[in-house]
């Protein structure tokens, strides 16, 4: 993490003490969070980082700032703070009052945080394992992005001590639904498939682009239902995530998995140019000091 973090709009230094045990989010997990690409100073993507965290607060009854532009002018002061002009920026919005715990001395209904740090060095391939039962797609809170992340943390550092990089999380019935923190795609032909949200995945931003943005000539993104079987047969399979892009899988435990890539190397080549594309097109509304 880098040293200054946002705080209710005011740029604080980390090492400031100013949270409570007893704001409720914080006890419970009950709050929600989005982690942003930041390219040259610019948020990839906000006009649909900040709809989704808005749909995901108000399944979970957790308040929310009126304003997404004042979060973002914040935003932009941090990133300035930080010098973070390529970078992970990560924003939740914490709910402080509900439950048997509540604080004294809480003033706010909710607080608004956010912090930034480097691009994680993900390598240049995934090995995945397996987790049944990692998803449960018929629960209403499916493909909600909230605090309580400590399931997916627990599984991947499970996963990295086992010498793999990631698991893909089946739901209840058997399907495939996504990994920890990122989305799943396999080749078929020329066939891009990915499963839908009806799995129980994520609504990830950069699946949404994938499906929406991108066009590749002869090339198809939609969704489908997974089976594992459907990974194994695949021509390709790779991860999408902000943090990661497109990577790339070698393996995936219990399978035999094609090792090409070439699918996905088109497919980051137009990403890549999508995202120059949005940067060059905000960067005079995300100016960069000189």
């Amino acid at each position: 993490m880098h040293r200054f973090l946002l705080y209710n709009g005011q740029i604080r230094d980390t090492s400031e003490r100013f949270l409570s045990p007893g704001q409720t989010g914080l006890v419970n997990g009950w709050g929600v969070f989005s982690t942003l690409r930041i390219y040259d100073g610019v948020p990839f993507a906000w006009e649909r980082h900040w709809p989704r965290m808005n749909h995901d607060a108000a399944r979970l009854r957790i308040p929310m700032p009126p304003e997404g532009d004042a979060v973002l002018a914040d935003m932009r002061r941090l990133l300035e703070a930080n010098s973070a002009w390529n970078s992970v920026l990560r924003i939740m919005v914490v709910r402080n009052r509900g439950g048997m715990f509540e604080g004294p001395a809480i003033t706010n209904d909710f607080d608004v945080i956010a912090f930034t740090t480097n691009v994680p060095p993900w390598g240049q391939a995934m090995k995945l394992g397996v987790i049944p039962n990692g998803r449960h797609a018929a629960s209403e809170f499916a493909g909600a992005k909230i605090l309580s992340w400590s399931e997916n943390l627990t599984r991947y550092e499970r996963a990295r001590e086992q010498g793999l990089d990631e698991v893909v999380l089946l739901n209840e019935r058997g399907e495939v639904c996504e990994c920890t923190s990122a989305n799943l795609f396999a080749v078929h032909g020329s066939r891009v498939l990915t499963p839908p949200l009806s799995s129980g995945c994520l609504p990830g931003v950069t699946r949404v682009t994938l499906l929406e943005d991108l066009q590749v000539d002869g090339l198809t993104v939609r969704e489908q239902i997974l089976l594992p079987p459907d990974l194994e047969s695949a021509d390709e399979v790779f991860l999408a995530s902000t943090t990661r892009e497109l990577l790339p899988v070698v393996s995936i435990e219990g399978m035999r998995i094609r090792p090409s890539r070439v699918v996905r190397d088109r497919l980051q080549a137009a990403f890549t140019a999508f995202v120059e594309e949005y940067t060059a097109t905000r960067r005079e509304f995300h100016a960069r000091p000189a």
